[in-house]
């Protein structure tokens, strides 16, 4: 049997047996909790016989008669069985009173039986009666064929009493077939949930066993890592513990929410390809006549052109981002001489600037080292001045600054275009969310911002991006100032 087969059967049988054990339970409670909601309301009704009954003898023409008055009793049962019911409760119909009733004198003798079988009958040792001419609570079930529990009847007696003495009892009895249908159905619906709950979590522990068969193997490196050391490192066994729970509890995520990222980026990629595609195939259409002019048909094709490198750029961002963003952590880290890093990203950005006479400059007065990837902050500043040069009108300049603030250093780059619309402001990090460039109208892939807001996380750090004071746009790169980063001196004013 293999680890996952194993692990599902041990989880399901766990469970299995715990509701196995409710179930015996629930449904053993079902048929007394039953007969206690009889019993309950026999207990009412035998009372309200036993008072009318003793109602009949404060009568002023009935205050000498000694015996029982039950003279009311045996027409209003013969009309009781009498009557025709239809009563649906609960899916089962009721079509007849079951109800029984008999008196007893102060002797336990029957007096009066609703169904004429006891009259005359010695009842005073049936513990109902008994204990109803002793002033006590009583009640019993008895079948009316003593080899066949199911003719079982239910009975609870009342006493009678005249000035205070008990004279008699009221027993009234109903057969607990009247309510053991409920109790059968009870049971099934029971069983039905039960078994349902079983099969339910049959198919969500299947499920989970599928995820959970990775993390119980890193538990088992983790375990023969410890067999194999030869000497007790406490410190040594927490790190590969946490290395051990990190790993599981990052795979258990990645499998949860992959499929939803794979689907978002499917939907917005084939959105965002859409445009180009279909520019592509008019001019392409286009292309096929043949009485088309030479200017018209080198316009197309260089249209053509245009539009399969933005589609290539636009694939290219996105497999970076998405390489970018399937990183929890930087593997290797380097101290990062930041003002270095500017110079040559500002000196690049002077070359990209000229030909639209847009001045780059750098305002460096400190030295500042980060720990990260030079690499990947060599391309979040270059962004940041890419998408400042798109947004500059020509012979406008660029402000590059570097500073230090606490235990932070910030990157600010800083246009004088036409800032950022107010519908935008929240936007402008969502991927493929692009503003047309003032100077050309065309917008770019939407992926820049979105790749140096992810590598700022990896580097601790964050990105903002927001309308600057006297107009234009500024965009502040803050970064943890490296450990081994002395002080910056004070400087005069």
């Amino acid at each position: 049997m293999t680890k996952r087969n194993r692990v599902f059967a041990a989880i399901l049988l766990a469970y299995a047996i715990g509701v196995a054990l409710l179930m015996w339970r629930l449904l053993a409670d079902i048929d007394p909790r039953y007969r206690e909601s009889a019993e309950e309301s026999l207990v009412e009704v035998a009372h309200l016989v036993a008072a009318q009954i003793e109602q009949r003898w404060r009568e002023p023409a009935r205050l000498a008669e000694p015996a029982i008055d039950i003279e009311p009793l045996e027409p209003l049962f013969r009309d009781l069985y009498a009557r025709e019911l239809d009563a649906e409760i609960f899916g089962f119909r009721k079509t007849r009173i079951e109800l029984r009733l008999a008196v007893v004198d102060a002797n336990g003798r029957v007096v009066f039986d609703s169904l004429g079988r006891a009259v005359g009958a010695d009842h005073s040792q049936w513990r109902d009666v008994r204990l109803a001419l002793e002033g006590r609570y009583g009640a019993r079930t008895t079948p009316d064929v003593q080899s066949d529990p199911a003719t079982a009847v239910m009975y609870v007696a009342a006493p009678l009493e005249r000035d205070g003495v008990i004279v008699g009892a009221v027993s009234v009895g109903k057969p607990a077939r009247s309510f053991g249908q409920f109790v059968e159905a009870a049971r099934r619906k029971t069983l039905v949930i039960g078994v349902t709950s079983v099969i339910a979590v049959a198919l969500l522990v299947l499920l989970l066993s599928v995820w959970l068969v990775r993390p119980f193997g890193l538990v088992a490196d983790y375990v023969r890592y410890v067999r194999a050391e030869r000497s007790f490192s406490l410190p040594r066994l927490s790190r590969r513990a946490l290395g051990t729970l990190g790993a599981a509890y990052n795979e258990m995520r990645d499998a949860l929410v992959g499929r939803n990222y794979v689907a978002d980026y499917v939907q917005t990629l084939t959105h965002e390809l859409k445009s180009p595609l279909s520019a592509i195939r008019g001019a392409a259409e286009l292309l096929h006549e043949a009485s088309m002019p030479a200017p018209d048909r080198e316009r197309f094709v260089a249209n053509i052109e245009c539009e399969t490198a933005r589609i290539q750029e636009l694939v290219d961002r996105m497999m970076e981002l998405a390489a970018l963003e399937s990183r929890r952590a930087l593997e290797r880290t380097a101290p990062v001489a930041m003002r270095a890093l500017l110079e040559e990203r500002v000196a690049s950005a002077q070359a990209a600037a000229a030909p639209r006479r847009i001045g780059v400059a750098l305002v460096a007065p400190a030295e500042a080292t980060v720990d990260g990837d030079a690499l990947l902050l060599q391309r979040a500043v270059g962004n940041l001045l890419d998408n400042a040069i798109d947004f500059s009108p020509a012979g406008g300049h660029i402000e590059v600054s570097l500073a230090v603030a606490g235990q932070r250093v910030e990157v600010s780059v800083r246009d004088h275009g036409p800032g950022i619309p107010d519908y935008a402001d929240d936007k402008v990090f969502e991927k493929f969310y692009s503003l047309a460039r003032p100077h050309s109208q065309r917008k770019s892939t939407g992926l820049g911002l979105p790749f140096v807001r992810e590598i700022a996380e990896l580097h601790a750090g964050r990105i903002g991006l927001r309308n600057a004071e006297g107009g234009g746009a500024v965009a502040v790169l803050s970064l943890p100032l490296s450990a081994n980063t002395a002080s910056p001196a004070p400087q005069n004013p």
